[in-house]
């Protein structure tokens, strides 16, 4: 069932108010000033900063307000107390040994909690306590190797902080926990001796880490590691539940996104001038039909529709979502005759002539009005092609439902002339290599879809997204300044532009003449100027990539599979957050 705007906002409301009040807590117990979540992943500046431990990964559906205080206050003393660059110079290669190292550093900060703080502590106690009775009633326990790690996880907590493990699972990792004691007890005992000394602890929890990671493979391959459970029951598995495996070393997000490499440009830091276009001569504004014929132009239109009458959409309902989160409140006349409000002053005569009429107020009469424009900016990159049938068809939907809602919008895409620099390379080598020219390729910006052309008149523009050999490179920064700068002007009060891209900026000649970070550096420049600036609302859907490093509100979508109402309840929910960092 699709949630309604009213649930989607109120969420989007809840998840941003809890973000903001543990990003204070987080701030004010480590000392450091630039740290926020964005995207549900706790940044420093503009990096993302690990995922520490699983039980550090609250839900706002399943999990209460005091677990997203203990995760905090579990980041805080991590970020506090632990030597990030010795951590992962100690931290072994082998995968499962690596996350039971994660987590028992995680443990050792937590057992660095002062006494003089018991809120904190007890924090910790219930954000710990909530996980293992998650992760218990799971059913992953079910299994040798979940038993084995989550006795594990409990001893070594309850050691390390000098806390009794969980009363309701005592029992029942009682005999795990026997047999590990003459495998793991020397270590075990050293580890809450050595707890003020990160690299004297270290050597304990690599022992305790590669012993029991060689266990669980142990196990596996010996074909013993079997769950009691059917294979139905299995697949109603909460997904969170698995999180006790996350590879905390990747540069995933919470929910296996893959977020960019994001850097600085030397080049660009450097330079007095700031970004430079060595030439602008093969620069062109194209509308996107005139790149097609009109022949395929109309196969293509036929393939668009086919599909998205398959999937079934409900547009009409969309569009009220839309009208919901959009519209705002006008005032539109005054209703009179009422029994309360304003007086009427023309009504007072009445109240002489008729001493007991009530009817002499007058109330306000507003109108939900949907003073918006939504800009769809659209990377046609080659790496976009396995992607652009199921983006045409989401922009496609949406622009209808934008329609009905009463809303302007544009469709809008950027890719380059040609690859490797074109003509623009080709004039930079006639002029002798200068050396940093900026941007060197020939930018193509295409309107599939102006803000004064209707869809229908529109529907054939939008089908050329759909022509393969459209999709060259991409300059991004420049493209998203384009497509702010054609809001710029008009009526609306209020301008939204929605980026669609799968992956960081990209053009090989740029790249080349300059340095790797050129084009990515310059993206987040003028996304951050544009969004300080107030000319409009930037918000970043990325296509199987956490877009987060270049846009403060982003989205991941996975559309790997068909397009499902699930994808427009992201897109919503994304709008809706009004969070600014």
């Amino acid at each position: 069932m699709t949630p309604t705007p009213v649930d989607v906002q109120a969420a989007s409301r809840q998840q941003q108010r809890v973000e903001e009040l543990c990003a204070a807590s987080i701030r004010a117990i480590s000392g450091e000033a630039d740290l926020h979540f964005r995207g549900r992943r706790l940044h420093r500046g503009e990096q993302a900063l690990p995922l520490f431990a699983p039980h550090l990964s609250p839900s706002l559906e399943t999990d209460d307000f005091g677990s997203f205080r203990g995760a905090a206050d579990g980041m805080a003393l991590r970020l506090a107390h632990s030597n990030a660059d010795l951590h992962q110079n100690l931290s072994p290669v082998e995968p499962l040994a690596r996350m039971l190292f994660e987590i028992l550093e995680q443990f050792r900060c937590e057992a660095l909690a002062t006494p003089d703080m018991p809120g904190l502590v007890r924090n910790l106690r219930h954000r710990h306590e909530q996980w293992s009775l998650a992760f218990h009633h799971s059913g992953l326990t079910e299994s040798t190797s979940g038993v084995l790690l989550y006795t594990v996880a409990q001893i070594c907590r309850a050691r390390v902080t000098a806390e009794p493990v969980l009363h309701d699972t005592e029992d029942f990792i009682e005999a795990t926990r026997m047999s590990l004691a003459p495998k793991l007890g020397h270590n075990l005992s050293r580890l809450r001796r050595t707890r003020f000394d990160q690299e004297a602890y270290a050597p304990h929890a690599l022992a305790i880490a590669r012993a029991v990671s060689d266990m669980v493979h142990s196990t596996q391959e010996a074909g013993d590691d079997q769950r009691d459970t059917s294979e139905e029951d299995r697949s109603k598995l909460p997904r969170n539940a698995f999180q006790l495996w996350t590879d905390f070393d990747n540069e995933e997000a919470g929910e296996g996104i893959a977020t960019p490499a994001s850097g600085n440009s030397r080049v660009l830091e450097e330079s007095e001038d700031g970004y430079r276009v060595f030439t602008m001569a093969y620069d062109r504004e194209v509308r996107a039909s005139e790149l097609v014929r009109a022949e395929l132009l109309r196969e293509y239109r036929e393939r668009l529709d086919q599909r998205i009458a398959g999937q079934g959409i409900h547009v009409a309902r969309l569009a009220r979502q839309l009208k919901a989160l959009l519209a705002v409140p006008t005032r539109d006349g005054w209703d009179g005759g009422q029994e309360e409000g304003y007086i009427d002053g023309r009504q007072l005569a009445q109240l002489v002539a008729s001493p007991t009429e009530r009817r002499l107020f007058r109330i306000e009469r507003h109108e939900a009005v949907s003073n918006s424009q939504v800009n769809f900016l659209i990377d046609c990159s080659g790496s976009m092609r396995e992607h652009i049938e199921s983006v045409a068809m989401i922009v496609d939907v949406l622009v209808r439902a934008l329609e009905q809602a009463g809303v302007d919008n544009e469709v809008l895409g950027f890719t380059t002339g040609a690859w490797n620099g074109g003509r623009a390379r080709r004039d930079w080598l006639r002029a002798g290599r200068p050396a940093n020219p900026g941007r060197l390729n020939e930018a193509c910006h295409m309107v599939f879809k102006n803000a004064d052309t209707p869809w229908r008149r529109a529907r054939p523009d939008i089908a050329a997204l759909l022509k393969a050999d459209l999709f060259r490179e991409g300059v991004d920064g420049e493209a998203v300044n384009w497509a702010c700068q054609r809001m710029q002007g008009r009526s609306e009060g209020r301008r939204l532009l929605i980026v669609i891209s799968d992956g960081c900026p990209m053009d090989g000649a740029t790249h080349q003449a300059n340095d790797q970070h050129y084009l990515d550096h310059h993206l987040r420049q003028v996304v951050a100027h544009l969004e300080q600036s107030g000319q409009a609302e930037i918000f970043g859907v990325g296509v199987g990539l956490d877009l987060s490093p270049y846009y403060s509100k982003s989205q991941a979508l996975d559309l790997s599979a068909s397009v499902t109402n699930e994808v427009f309840r992201d897109i919503f929910t994304l709008i809706a957050s009004q969070r600014r960092r």
